[in-house]
C-alpha cells in the first residue's frame, strides 16, 4: 500500500484513546484492529472500499487495501466517512472548558482526553444497533449484532484481514420475522428491524431529511416509528445525526456511571440527573458518551 491520505485532526484528539474504545468487544466484526491499526470496509462508489487507518502526530493516515478499486470518488467517500466516524469536525475545547468546572465531569473527562464521540454514520446501522441493544446487556447486544451482520451482511477479505459490510436495508426489508428471530433476538425486535429497513428502502426515512428540521423534529419523527422510543431516538440523534444536545436521560448505563463516579448508594433519580446536567447545555451527548466510557 503506497497511497496514503493524511487527514488533519484537532488538537483534542488521541488516536490511541479512540482505538481503546473501539477495542471494547471481541464480537465486533464491522472493523478489525491489528497491531495498533484499524481496518474498515464501507460501501463506496459502485462497490466497497476496504481501508486501513493509522495515525501520526496531527493526522489520521488512511490507506487503501485495494488500490486497483480506488478512485477519486471512493477517496472522497472514505475521507468523509472517516471524518464523521471520528467526529473530527467538532471543536471539543468548549466541552473541555465546561467539564473542567463541572462537579461530575471534571473527574472523568481528563482521564479520557482526546476521546471522540465515535459515530455510526450509516442511519440504518445506527437504528439497528439501537433496536438490538434495547433492554439487554451490552455484551449480548454485540453478540446479536455480530450474528445479524454475519447472517445478512457481506464479508470482505484482503490478505489476512476480513471485515463485514452491514446488511443493506433492501435485503433486511425482504426478510421474515423468523429469519431474524432465529438469531435469538425477540420477535418484536425482528419486526422493528424489518419495519425500519422497509422505511429506508422505500425512501420514507433518511439521514438528510432528519437533519433538515433540527433535533426536535428528528426526535419526533423517530419516536413515531414502531419500536423506537426516546432512548433509541436519542441514541441515533447522538451517534449518527450528531446533535450535540441529544440526551438519553433514561439510559441505565448513564445512571450507573453517575452512581459510580459520585459513589452513590443508589442510582440517581431523573430529577437528580437534571440537576447534575444543568451545566451541560449543548454538550449533553458528549457528557453522556464520556460517562458511558467509565463503565464500558
Amino acid at each position: 500500500m503506497n497511497r496514503t491520505i493524511r487527514i488533519p485532526v484537532p488538537a483534542e484528539f488521541d488516536f490511541a484513546v479512540n482505538l481503546d474504545y473501539l477495542s471494547r468487544s471481541p464480537d465486533e466484526c464491522l472493523y478489525r484492529i491489528r497491531g495498533g491499526r484499524l481496518y474498515k470496509a464501507i460501501p463506496a462508489g459502485s462497490g466497497a472500499a476496504f481501508f486501513e487507518v493509522d495515525a501520526e502526530p496531527g493526522f489520521l493516515l488512511v490507506r487503501p487495501m485495494d488500490e486497483e478499486a480506488w478512485s477519486a470518488e471512493v477517496e472522497r467517500e472514505v475521507v468523509a466517512y472517516t471524518r464523521d466516524w471520528f467526529d473530527l469536525d467538532n471543536d471539543l475545547s468548549p466541552f473541555y472548558d465546561l467539564a473542567s468546572r463541572d462537579p461530575l465531569l471534571r473527574g472523568v473527562v481528563p482521564r479520557l482526553y482526546g476521546l471522540r464521540n465515535m459515530g455510526i454514520p450509516d442511519l440504518f446501522e445506527a437504528l439497528c444497533w439501537g433496536i438490538i441493544g434495547q433492554q439487554i446487556h451490552l455484551a449480548f447486544a454485540y453478540t446479536l449484532k455480530r450474528r445479524f451482520v454475519e447472517t445478512f451482511g457481506r464479508q470482505l477479505r484482503r490478505g489476512d484481514v476480513d471485515c463485514w459490510l452491514f446488511p443493506e436495508p433492501r435485503d433486511v426489508a425482504a426478510l421474515d420475522v423468523g429469519d431474524i428471530a432465529a438469531l435469538k433476538t425477540t420477535a418484536k425486535k425482528a419486526e422493528y428491524l424489518i419495519g425500519v429497513a422497509r422505511l429506508i428502502a422505500d425512501g420514507e426515512l433518511g439521514r438528510e431529511a432528519l437533519l433538515e428540521g433540527g433535533i426536535r423534529s428528528a426526535e419526533k419523527r423517530l419516536v413515531s416509528i414502531r419500536g423506537i422510543g426516546p432512548w433509541t431516538a436519542n441514541y441515533v440523534l447522538m451517534r449518527c445525526l450528531r446533535y450535540p444536545s441529544a440526551f438519553p436521560i433514561g439510559d441505565v448505563g448513564l445512571h450507573n456511571a453517575i452512581k459510580s463516579v459520585l459513589g452513590m448508594a443508589q442510582k440517581p433519580t431523573a430529577a437528580r440527573i437534571r440537576e447534575l446536567s444543568a451545566g451541560w447545555q449543548g454538550w449533553e451527548a458528549y457528557a453522556t458518551f464520556y460517562l458511558w466510557r467509565v463503565l464500558y
